[in-house]
């Protein structure tokens, strides 16, 4: 399965066990702010523990992403950036919670998220706050998660949080079990018809 989120926009998708998920940066700056949910709707994306448990304070490749009853929910397999922010959050906007509530979920269960392609580092002031690092993404910039369990997967191609550029586009690559997987496409469709409804 392919698809372009669009500047601003988000989207969602289920993504099975053993499945690919790559995200590609389709301009220079992308942000693209991803929540996570198992496929028991109980386990969510643990920052706090994947971080402490991996002793690292970014996202990188070979990393495991934890659930918060310490599962392993994906693992970041490549990416051609060594630093994805995960310490700021997202924009809970309109569309994030639009798409949470295609799959019965709502306001009540956004967590914290990972930035992929953006990068947050302390800055050279005597509080050490955080600064945003501009253009640390450029187009082409990928980053690819295996799926270690079912999953739900929420996508936001909104700036990030710390950044005043403008929003851009990310792609989005499933890679199917088999070629012409037909329950990946059915669950495209699915996903498309979802969307009409909730807008209608």
């Amino acid at each position: 399965m392919n698809h372009e989120i669009p500047a601003a926009a988000a989207w969602s998708a289920p993504v099975r066990a053993g499945r690919s998920l790559t995200l590609t940066a389709l301009a220079d700056g992308a942000n693209a702010s991803v929540l996570i949910i198992g496929s028991d709707r109980l386990d969510r994306l643990n920052i706090p523990d994947t971080l402490k448990s991996q002793m690292s304070a970014r996202i990188r490749t070979g990393m495991v992403l934890m659930s918060d009853r310490g599962l392993a929910l994906a693992t970041v397999v490549a990416s051609t950036l060594d630093w994805h922010d995960c310490l700021t959050g997202g924009r809970p906007d309109r569309l994030v919670l639009l798409e949470l509530a295609k799959h019965g979920f709502g306001a009540a269960d956004l967590h914290a998220c990972i930035n992929f392609f953006s990068k947050v580092a302390i800055s050279d002031d005597p509080h050490a706050s955080l600064a945003f690092v501009p253009a640390h993404a450029r187009a082409g910039d990928t980053v690819t998660l295996r799926a270690e369990q079912d999953l739900l997967v929420v996508i936001s191609a909104a700036p990030h949080l710390l950044s005043d550029g403008p929003a851009a586009g990310v792609a989005v690559h499933i890679e199917a079990a088999t070629p012409g997987d037909p329950e990946l496409r059915e669950e495209a469709v699915r996903a498309l018809e979802l969307t009409r409804e909730l807008i209608a």
